[in-house]
């Protein structure tokens, strides 16, 4: 359910018109459309406007898990057009010179706290991804201009997240690797782990639609979920896969989901690798025998905490300046403001909107 509240302006001291804009605001479960003043930037920091937010699992975890109190800017992977550069900004995080009307995309994560999860009746506003301007309030804020199409740009910060943990695993050439998952994570730990010298590819998760993105990514085997539905059958399918049926070398979970860790360190070699990615929102705890489970196995584990450091996103965008993946055919639906909560729905409900599958939600700021 949706509430509009202000006008695109109004009349501030002597007669002056106030800029302002529209920002989703999440409260509990429903999603109502603000209108706040646009500020003009303070020395250091950056105004955009927007073009696309994607829709994060971990934005959708929050939502469903109700995580998070209060009324809530939701929204942190994005890329925007500069409108306003706060004085003694002229370069980006490279020293790439910037001016208004250059695109460009930006690390969430900053020392004074992320972007999105903010609470939408503290100033300044703007700072959650839904709305039609992003205020980089931060003045440590990593951006980088970019040439990359708006629908490419936008999963800059998920493929940040997919190059953290291939390299935390020490992912080596010729691997066998799994990865639990086929939403965006997954895709972008697939293309990741691709780009990294993985020798086999095996990504086990749904909808077909999800899937067959993986094939054309690379995947040289999938594993559908809604189609082989016993734990222990996908095991012996993915050891069948492995050399001398062994098991893989490296395992990543990015299906969120507390029941496929378990099984996934059963898709481990002795002495393979498992990396967590997919559990950014506290959503209870899982059993398991340490001994049984992960000493005698010899096993390595690893967990990532969102994308890491800047180093990470540079790295990531550089890869993906290259071209060669073709990032803007994952973007799929794009919704206008006033459709947030038909994204989530979808996400919810078995990843489909009007009838097809949908792959990597994003939400238009009013310039795409």
């Amino acid at each position: 359910m949706y509430a509009s509240q202000g006008k695109p302006g109004r009349s501030g001291r002597a007669g002056t018109v106030v800029r302002t804009g529209r920002a989703v605001v999440m409260i509990g479960k429903e999603f109502e459309i603000r209108e706040y003043p646009v500020p003009d930037p303070a020395p250091g920091t950056v105004l955009l406007r927007q073009e696309l937010a994607g829709i994060c699992g971990t934005d959708l975890h929050n939502w469903e898990h109700g995580r998070l109190s209060g009324q809530i800017l939701l929204g942190h992977e994005n890329v925007g057009i500069i409108d306003k550069l706060g004085e003694g900004v002229d370069r980006d995080y490279l020293g790439q010179k910037v001016e208004p009307g250059d695109r460009v995309v930006f690390a969430p994560g900053t020392p004074s706290g992320a972007y999105g999860f903010q609470q939408a009746d503290e100033a300044p506003h703007f700072r959650g991804g839904f709305a039609e301007y992003i205020y980089l309030a931060q003045p440590e804020t990593c951006f980088v201009k970019t040439r990359l199409p708006a629908e490419a740009a936008v999963l800059s910060e998920p493929f940040q997240v997919g190059v953290h943990g291939v390299l935390r695993s020490k992912l080596t050439f010729g691997d066998t690797v799994v990865i639990q998952g086929s939403g965006a994570i997954g895709l972008m730990t697939l293309i990741a782990a691709k780009l990294s010298g993985a020798g086999r590819l095996i990504v086990i998760g749904g909808p077909k639609g999800r899937l067959e993105k993986a094939k054309m990514l690379g995947a040289d085997l999938t594993i559908d979920i809604g189609e082989v539905k016993d734990p222990a059958e996908r095991t012996k399918i993915v050891k069948e896969h492995t050399a001398k049926n062994a098991g893989a070398d490296v395992v990543f979970e990015c299906a969120g989901f507390l029941g496929a860790i378990t099984e996934g360190l059963g898709y481990l070699r002795r002495s393979g690798t498992y990396v967590e990615m997919g559990h950014f929102v506290d959503v209870g705890s899982l059993q398991l025998n340490p001994n049984q489970e992960l000493m005698r196995r010899n096993l390595r584990l690893e967990a990532v905490w969102g994308g890491g450091s800047n180093d990470y996103f540079v790295r990531a965008h550089q890869v993906m300046s290259r071209g060669e993946v073709p990032f803007q055919d994952l973007v799929d639906p794009i919704l206008p403001l006033e459709r947030v909560a038909d994204g989530f729905n979808a996400l919810h409900n078995g990843y489909k909107l009007e009838g097809r599958d949908v792959l990597k939600v994003a939400v238009r700021g009013g310039l795409v």
